[in-house]
């Protein structure tokens, strides 16, 4: 399976022909990311994660194309883009579906805290193939899931550089790499880089930077 790297939280995998789009959102190369794309797959509403506009234009424009999201990104894309509803589906915490020939359980629940006086939102965690897992805006560590690529959330309004840490430790999986990282300059990406690269080496996790566009098989 190959797995690409666009800017922020936006990853594209592809296998046997088939193309599935994590969090396709406002920082990222959307047009990049989703051509071609056969399903796509939103962990939770925040602008950085779907960029709505972009999404809907894909939905027109691609027939096919299966889009999988917390209930309250799936009503707003039927709202405005009603002739794409059969293939909006939403999805919960605990439900495995398949798509595009991958299979995906969901994990989680709810965007990790930023502010009490900020709202929480839905937020789903996705685990395709057995291999990779997508933890949206949260450190949920999927029970029963034997990670093999882990996708890192480096840097947020809702972390801190221990936390990342600590769920890298966590989650225990040989490779991982990053997202969520566009508010970071390059000072600032090689602190929480190389605290998660030698503690995480501690515990068997290899971890591997990746810029946009950088592709990698896993």
């Amino acid at each position: 399976m190959k797995l690409t790297k666009f800017t922020h939280a936006c990853v594209r995998l592809e296998k046997d022909g088939k193309v599935l789009v994590f969090d396709p959102g406002n920082f990222s190369e959307t047009d990049q990311a989703l051509a071609g794309a056969d399903a796509v797959l939103i962990t939770h509403e925040h602008a950085d994660h779907i960029d709505i506009d972009a999404v809907a234009g894909a939905l027109s424009a691609g027939t096919a194309l299966q889009l999988y999201a917390p209930a309250g990104v799936a009503a707003q894309l039927r709202d405005k883009e009603p002739g794409a509803g059969p293939r909006i589906h939403t999805v919960a915490p605990g439900e495995d579906f398949e798509t595009a020939g991958f299979s995906v359980r969901c994990f989680g629940g709810q965007h990790a805290l930023i502010h009490p006086q900020i709202p929480v939102v839905a937020n789903i965690g996705y685990f395709v193939d057995s291999n990779v897992y997508h933890p949206g805006d949260s450190f949920i560590v999927p029970d029963g899931a034997d990670v093999r690529t882990l996708l890192v959330p480096i840097h947020a309004p809702w972390n801190k550089v221990g936390e990342v840490v600590d769920f890298v430790i966590g989650v225990r999986a040989p490779k991982a790499f990053p997202i969520h990282d566009a508010l970071l300059n390059d000072n600032g990406r090689g602190i929480v880089e190389g605290h998660v690269t030698r503690i995480g080496a501690k515990y068997g996790t290899e971890y591997r930077h990746l810029s946009s566009g950088d592709s990698v098989e896993v």
